[in-house]
């Protein structure tokens, strides 16, 4: 049977692909799509990305020298195609599959990924700081940073390229404009246009230009190089990257390796300070459902690769996602100054559904999780109620923000963080182990953890009415426990929690979604004739006090089980029992948190095994405190 990728299956690593002409990188390119297509077809991840830089992807890798050339892919959704071509084919189908590829950069994965990446816009401070290091070394490598117009909203992205223009060290940025066009291309003019700007006879001339001017008056200088720059502008529409220091090249229209190739050569021979290549592409390109798909199938699971039809389990109960969002809509019907804020992830967070019946209340700030926050509190101030929307992992960017600009203060911003705890295919850069650690330390800070969609109902109604100051509530990724919901939460009181089941010796006390494992583990142990109380906290600031010390007091052993890394919730009780007194008199307390290390991407169930966290393992530790030794050799090996 002949091959539908004769060339790739050629193709090993990038020095091979550098043996090919650049006559057969068109084929090439086509049989790297086809692999890609098919490959995420049975894996599910990351596909509309990653077919907009197909063309690039063996562009850079055929004119540029990788590994000793680096290329860091901002984000990493759109690096499967890089994959392939960097000696992972072999196991591309293993893609976000425990024990496989991962579905982003990983440094320890592979040489050709010089670093790891999953969240946004970091790739050109990475690659300033690899280009300071290699000229430190009097090396001569190249390095190119990709990244898309959506990252650029980021002001770490700015702040990374107003330092490259000002150290001028040579840094090749490649803007993979994707979804909006700063100036679009013209077909042949601005392939040749492009091909002129970064060719060795202009930047000569320019110099030329350059140097003449400086022998007559500084008038005549700033004049010359005003028009200069003020043509190039008009042409190719670089006048902001010029401002920032950079040499600004394009756009290039990156599905057209004729065009896409002498620039990248161009840029590579010439190239001495800071440039930008300004590539339009378009996401899911060269693949009719994708194309055809408003999110350009951004994440899909496994598909038919002939219809594009996505094979989705049906979902046994709705998302805490979804949840969330009906809870607001309920809250915002009633109340007119709630509004929700998201950054740059109004599908991820449920916020899409909340603007399609209040969008002029709902605002998608962007990239920018910083401005974001800072941004609801300054609504806050003018007596609006916001709702910001972000994902455990990501609010971790806008730390300084949530203290400064909220907490400090005391303003009644509302955070809803999604994500909480380990998520499953996205590995541990997503995964949101550590908001209750972060925000535990901020003073005026109201926090609680929903143990099923209707808790995530009622809380979402308590910090409606919470004015007091700021508030977050926490919930994980994917499906809640399949309970009927309200029209509308019934707001809490604060800091109370919630006896589950009554026992006598154990008490469980659990914050989350770890209730269900908790109850189960319970069963067990009465089952054993371990007579055990379970205890929903609810809220992890204000602690129920009173309910902590209550079950202290009747129970011989206290656990503590939370979705979360140490220093959060489980150390907050640690703490109140210890100050109190009630660790005094012989009671047995263990903490069950995330261990310390980063687990791995496989599915939430195995991540939660290997961190000890499901029934099985909470039972094990009970009866290993306990004195009861038969079930030791279920307890996890412990980091």
């Amino acid at each position: 049977m002949t091959s539908p990728t004769p060339l790739l299956d050629k193709i090993t690593n990038p020095a091979d692909l550098r043996k090919l002409p650049s006559e057969d990188l068109r084929q090439l390119a086509d049989e790297l799509r086809h692999e890609t297509i098919s490959a995420v077809s049975e894996t599910g991840g990351h596909l509309g990305a990653g077919l907009g830089v197909v063309e690039l992807t063996v562009a850079l890798h055929h004119v540029f020298n990788t590994p000793e050339d680096r290329i860091i892919w901002d984000v990493g959704h759109q690096a499967y195609p890089h994959k392939i071509l960097t000696g992972r084919r072999d196991r591309i189908r293993t893609l976000r599959k425990g024990g496989g590829l991962s579905g982003f950069t990983k440094r320890a994965e592979s040489v050709y990924d010089p670093f790891g990446a999953a969240h946004s816009s970091t790739s050109i401070s990475a690659g300033l700081g690899m280009a300071v290091a290699r000229d430190l070394m009097d090396n001569d490598n190249h390095v190119i940073a990709v990244i898309g117009d959506g990252a650029m909203s980021a002001g770490m992205a700015f702040e990374a390229m107003n330092n490259a223009g000002a150290l001028k060290n040579r840094l090749i940025v490649i803007l993979n404009d994707n979804d909006m066009s700063i100036a679009p291309p013209v077909g042949a003019m601005s392939a040749y246009l492009a091909r002129l700007l970064s060719g060795t006879t202009y930047k000569s001339m320019r110099r030329l230009a350059k140097g003449v001017a400086s022998m007559f008056s500084d008038g005549i200088e700033e004049k010359a190089r005003q028009i200069e720059e003020y043509a190039r502008g008009l042409a190719t529409g670089g006048t902001l990257f010029e401002e920032m220091g950079f040499y600004y090249v394009g756009p290039v229209d990156g599905h057209n390796l004729d065009h896409l190739m002498p620039v990248l050569q161009n840029v590579r021979k010439t190239s001495d300070g800071p440039t930008l290549i300004h590539v339009v592409t378009k996401k899911g390109h060269g693949y009719a459902p994708a194309e055809a798909a408003s999110d350009k199938y951004h994440g899909v699971s496994k598909f038919d690769v002939i219809t594009g039809v996505q094979s989705k389990a049906e979902p046994k109960a709705a998302s805490y996602t979804s949840v969330f969002a009906k809870a607001l809509i309920a809250e915002a019907t009633h109340d007119d100054k709630i509004v929700g804020i998201t950054a740059a992830m109004p599908s991820g967070t449920g916020l899409d559904k909340f603007s399609e019946v209040f969008p002029a209340r709902c605002f998608d700030v962007g990239i920018a999780e910083q401005h974001g926050v800072t941004f609801a509190a300054g609504m806050a101030t003018e007596g609006f109620k916001p709702f910001a929307a972000i994902y455990s992992t990501f609010l971790q960017r806008a730390y300084d923000q949530v203290i400064h600009d909220v907490a400090l203060q005391n303003l009644p911003v509302r955070f809803a963080i999604d994500r909480a705890g380990l998520v499953g295919a996205d590995g541990p850069t997503h995964a949101g182990a550590f908001d209750p650690a972060y925000l535990g330390t901020v003073p005026n800070m109201m926090l609680m953890a929903a143990a099923d969609e209707v808790e995530l109902m009622h809380m979402v109604a308590t910090q409606a009415l919470y004015d007091e100051g700021p508030s977050a509530v926490r919930y994980p990724r994917g499906e809640a426990v399949g309970l009927a919901l309200p029209v509308r939460g019934t707001p809490l009181e604060i800091g109370k929690g919630r006896v589950i089941r009554e026992g006598g010796r154990i008490c469980l006390l659990s914050y989350g979604t770890r209730l269900e494992q908790a109850v189960q583990a319970a069963e067990r142990l009465d089952a054993e004739g371990w007579r055990t109380s379970v205890v929903d906290a609810r809220f992890m600031k204000p602690l129920d006090g009173e309910l902590i010390a209550r079950m202290a007091d009747e129970h011989e052993a206290f656990f503590t089980i939370e979705e979360g890394a140490i220093g959060g919730f489980g150390s907050h009780v640690a703490h109140f029992l210890t100050n109190a007194g009630h660790l005094d008199n012989g009671l047995k307390f263990r903490s069950m948190v995330l261990p310390d290390s980063y687990i791995d991407h496989d599915t939430p169930a195995k991540m939660y095994d290997e961190a000890g966290l499901n029934a099985e393992q909470i039972f094990a530790r009970v009866c290993e405190l306990m004195g009861k030794g038969a079930a030791q050799s279920t307890l996890p090996k412990r980091a």
